[in-house]
């Protein structure tokens, strides 16, 4: 009986557990370049003497989906999303370099490029910083030109570049902020091979109808998991009983 009350209970949270994984990608379905987490069930043995028959279910995040997100035309000059692989590099709020494929890019007050989210834009020599200017343009390249305020289009210059980077994806991991970074607290090269394509931002790519039925499946296994444990409860009720009896 407490085996399976066992059984059941780790169920239950394991169910529980991956819910939390499947509502941040759903809360994720409209974030600019959102990569969504994996989660998958796997057996796993009670290790220690006399458990080796008991097994327990396990919830963990086994890796992250790259597969790209949707382009979508905005139009805006400075949104841009990279056209096949590769990653922006940012500064986030401790100073380290991460990396993020949201591309709705702003110019602070005080003229810093920055994502969305506010995180710094990191160019060939740090973050980048504009002057004012009556127009920014991104190359495909990542090349940042402004015409400064009250010059003609003939006065069309670069500024800085934006840092790109091509990493092999098995050397990134997924950070809380949802950031990625290479293993090992060190910083990617730039690579020249990475494109953008300016008047769009790619969406995320988590399937909203996916993760809908992801989370009805996962409330059915956790009703199962919690009847399971009060049938269990019942039946020990039960056999008290039939031992009181006789």
């Amino acid at each position: 009986m407490d085996t399976s009350l066992y059984v059941a209970m780790s169920g239950a949270k394991q169910a529980l557990l991956a819910q939390a994984v499947n509502a941040h990608n759903l809360s994720n379905a409209n974030t600019t370049g959102f990569k969504a987490d994996l989660s998958q069930f796997r057996s796993m043995p009670v290790y220690g003497a006399g458990l080796p028959s008991n097994v327990y279910a396990m919830a963990e995040r086994p890796g992250i989906d790259f597969n790209k997100g949707t382009m979508q035309s905005t139009g805006r000059d400075l949104d841009v999303s990279i056209n096949g692989d590769g990653w922006l590099a940012v500064q986030t709020d401790d100073g380290s370099e991460a990396y993020t494929r949201a591309g709705d890019l702003r110019v602070t007050p005080n003229g810093l490029l920055t994502t969305g989210t506010g995180l710094p834009v990191m160019g060939g020599g740090g973050v980048v910083t504009l002057p004012e200017a009556e127009k920014i343009d991104i190359g495909s390249d990542g090349t940042i030109s402004i015409i400064p305020l009250g010059d003609s289009a003939a006065t069309l210059s670069a500024i800085d570049r934006i840092k790109l980077v091509n990493p092999e994806l098995a050397d990134m991991e997924k950070g809380k902020d949802g950031l990625f970074r290479l293993k090992g607290d060190v910083n990617a090269e730039p690579s020249a091979e990475v494109r953008l394509v300016s008047g769009s931002v790619e969406s995320s790519n988590v399937s909203v109808v996916g993760a809908m039925v992801d989370m009805i499946e996962l409330s059915r296994h956790f009703e199962f998991q919690v009847k399971m444990m009060k049938t269990v409860s019942e039946n020990e009720a039960s056999s008290a009983q039939l031992m009181r009896i006789s």
